[in-house]
């Protein structure tokens, strides 16, 4: 685990009475790299992404975003863009409007902001609509306008929390297009999603959570490759093999990770 690096987690846990959440979550995420969370329903994802985003403080444990511990919520937010699945967005707003809102509120200097919403409205291809409501948007404008309220001070990390979702064909390929440019700028992004192929396309590294504990970490292609028998699987085949309910998982310990992990 690199001691810099962007995202880092050590024993990270969130308890909610006596049910664990998230347990003893330890990885890092290098800069430049874009991280896939994935698990099923329920597994923590969500709780994970509220830590790193400062939303949530941890139960025990530790977590570092940009070098700042993420109990230091004034120290981590500027470092961070975050795209939550269901964005805070004001219908009765303009897309400008909004995004100008949001760019106050992360304190960018008046011409900065200008600059950087004209250039990412562009980028988006929203340029043509800034000036209407967003009550009047597509959800695939919405998305996009809420993706670009992420960007707006050019954050080191960017979280995305199943950014693709609902969106169609070509709304979902320039937010895709979006994860490659930023990554090849140096951005770190943390992606959660359920859609496998998003993952395929655009991952770095796949971590896998199950029940609150990262259950496989690598990337792609070593995740898809069998160890013992050399043989290929698929990345939905791994994810279904590694938070299923085995007879072998009771006799194992909880804090050894799958044989797919690393």
């Amino acid at each position: 685990m690199t001691p810099d690096a962007p995202i880092r987690t050590e024993s990270l846990t969130k308890r909610y009475g006596d049910d664990a959440a998230v347990r003893d979550l330890t990885f890092s995420v290098e800069r430049g790299e874009v991280f896939g969370f994935l698990g099923p329903n329920g597994a923590g994802k969500t709780t994970t992404m509220q830590m790193l985003t400062t939303l949530t403080r941890p139960t025990s444990g530790e977590a570092w975003v940009a070098g700042e511990s993420v109990r230091d919520r004034d120290a981590v937010v500027g470092h961070l863009g975050y795209l939550p699945e269901e964005p805070p967005i004001h219908d009765e707003l303009t897309g400008r409007e909004q995004l100008e809102y949001v760019a106050g509120l992360r304190d960018l200097p008046e011409t900065e902001a200008s600059e950087r919403i004209r250039e990412l409205l562009a980028r988006f291809d929203l340029a043509g609509d800034a000036d209407d409501r967003i009550s009047t948007y597509s959800k695939g404008m919405k998305q996009k306008t809420a993706l670009i309220q992420a960007l707006v001070h050019d954050p080191d990390v960017l979280f995305l929390d199943e950014p693709t979702s609902g969106l169609d064909p070509r709304a979902a390929r320039t937010v895709r297009n979006l994860v490659s440019e930023v990554r090849a700028e140096g951005m770190t992004v943390f992606l959660s999603t359920h859609i496998l192929p998003v993952v395929e396309e655009l991952a770095d590294r796949v971590g896998v959570l199950h029940e609150g504990r990262l259950v496989a970490e690598g990337s792609p292609e070593s995740l898809t490759h069998r160890a013992e028998s050399g043989e290929e699987s698929t990345l939905e085949e791994v994810f279904l093999e590694v938070t299923s309910e085995r007879p072998e998982d009771a006799a194992s310990s909880e804090d050894e990770p799958s044989e797919f992990a690393r």
